[in-house]
């Protein structure tokens, strides 16, 4: 090829990969969204402005004037609890695209569930990594749980090496079994001979993360440790009174076994342990009551050198005992009384919830429900929902005056912040081009049969939505289109920090 042509080929070569035009970019920097085009290269956004040059584009997709969400930071999943990882990977990351989530955040550890194995991390997520590669049709990361000291001494190898920045405690675990009743949990958790997981683990945990973070002091404000706040002493206390009374049933009967003090006594147990320990980065997960939140707001008040973040989950906001549809619904912590539901906005409102999560963990019929079906205490814990985060939080939240800015910082911004990934979370120059283009005047009614989902079911069956996902874009390509999965699967493993 002569210079010339050299010089007039890469003149002409397009400019953008895609330019997605005549969209309302919804950023956490303003609460109305902003009329422009989104320009892509190399799987980044290279530019966000209204008229954008589209003539040398590979590809331009007209957004009809829908509204441009960033793609969504899911910070709470469980791939792999009740069916194979791979499978998981590949059916649920699916269910993540339909509701504009282009990156999850998994939950994972060694014993029963999950791989259902013991042994230290170093063996035991290689695997996992390998049973994920090239299944997922979105980007993903896990958080890992220290069941043991073995655990402990391994976090800053799983920093360094794989990139994992955040940890969990399951505070009920090791004393109350994880579906309701108290079972033999040495077996269930597969911890050495000897060992308790209990709250000296737990402050050990923490004085683990923490070494961690003052070992590696440029990314230290993005290794946190989350925490899952029942107490399993009241629990097994109530759980025991809700059978014996036997007036309540089904998801009312499983709320009133796991009390929302319940919540509120482990809230304070795990702050003061946090202010023990100097571990400043505490996230307090799936928090599901007035009391848990208030828990946490006044924990906030006496330890204010402690950075807490407060969670939620979209089930636990749209749903509640008496309008979700049967037993699927139970979930840990439960689903609430509609007084803890409007409870719950309160906060999200007034700013006091960092983020909103899915808490999606696919459990399919046939393992879900007991015999007989509709007792809940023999049903298994936890359900899909990732596909209706972001359509939930647009139609309740913005019925409820949530603006929209505020909605693309508690789907996205906020836990991207948090975990390790500032490439993640905003429609803006140099960020990944991850994008979920959502039609807010679109009415539907939620049917599980719709769903990419494994699961067969849904707590949310018949709830009419305002808003739908119709589009995702993951690094520029598309996987949703038309509200139908698009292509072979292109979800990367995400190493902490991004863009290192």
């Amino acid at each position: 090829m002569t210079e010339y042509a050299s010089e007039h080929a890469a003149e002409s070569a397009p400019v953008y990969d895609l330019v997605v035009k005549n969209v309302r970019v919804v950023t956490d920097e303003r609460d109305e969204p902003l009329s422009a085009d989104i320009a892509v290269r190399d799987g980044k956004i290279a530019e966000v402005a209204p008229g954008i040059d589209v003539t040398a584009a590979r590809e331009v997709v007209d957004g009809g004037g829908k509204l441009a969400f960033p793609g969504v930071v899911d910070a709470h999943q469980h791939w792999g609890i009740y069916h194979p990882l791979d499978e998981d990977a590949a059916a649920e990351s699916r269910a993540c695209a339909q509701g504009g989530v282009t990156s999850a955040l998994t939950y994972m550890r060694t014993g029963q569930y999950y791989l259902n194995k013991g042994g230290p991390y170093a063996e035991f997520f290689p695997e996992v990594l390998e049973k994920t590669a090239g299944r997922a049709h979105v980007d993903y990361a896990f958080h890992l749980a220290p069941m043991s000291k073995g655990h402990i001494a391994e976090i800053p190898g799983l920093v360094r090496e794989h990139g994992v920045t955040s940890f969990k405690v399951f505070m009920f675990y090791g004393s109350h079994g994880l579906h309701g009743r108290s079972a033999d949990q040495s077996s269930f958790l597969m911890t050495p001979e000897g060992e308790r997981y209990d709250y000296a683990h737990f402050e050990f945990v923490m004085r683990g993360v923490q070494a961690a973070r003052e070992e590696f002091p440029e990314i230290a404000d993005q290794i946190s440790l989350s925490l899952h706040c029942e107490t399993a002493e009241i629990m097994t206390a109530y759980t025991k009174m809700v059978e014996e009374a036997g007036d309540l049933t089904g998801l009312a009967a499983y709320s009133a076994s796991r009390p929302q003090h319940s919540e509120g006594l482990a809230v304070s147990i795990a702050s003061y342990l946090a202010h023990e320990t100097g571990l400043p980065t505490i996230n307090l997960l799936h928090l599901s009551s007035r009391k848990a939140v208030d828990a946490a707001v006044r924990m906030s008040r006496a330890f204010p050198h402690i950075d807490f973040r407060r969670e939620v989950t979209v089930g636990h906001l749209l749903a509640d005992i008496d309008t979700a549809h049967g037993i699927g619904g139970k979930v840990n912590p439960p689903l609430r009384p509609r007084e803890d539901v409007e409870a719950l906005w309160e906060y999200v409102l007034d700013g006091t919830v960092d983020w909103v999560v899915s808490d999606h963990a696919c459990c399919r019929d046939e393992v879900k429900f007991g015999e007989p079906r509709d007792d809940v205490f023999l049903a298994k814990s936890g359900f899909g929902g990732a596909e209706y985060l972001l359509p939930g939080m647009v139609t309740e939240g913005t019925r409820r005056g949530l603006s929209l800015g505020r909605i693309a910082a508690l789907t996205a911004w906020n836990p991207a912040q948090r975990y390790g990934l500032p490439t993640k979370g905003r429609i803006a120059a140099g960020f990944d081009a991850d994008i979920a283009l959502v039609d807010p005047d679109r009415t539907w009614t939620v049917r599980a049969a719709a769903s990419e989902s494994a699961q067969e079911y849904t707590p949310f069956e018949g709830f009419e939505l305002t808003a739908q996902v119709t589009d995702t874009f993951l690094r520029g390509n598309r996987v949703l289109t038309d509200g139908k999965i698009t292509g072979e699967p292109r979800g990367s493993y995400l190493h902490r920090p991004t863009g290192g």
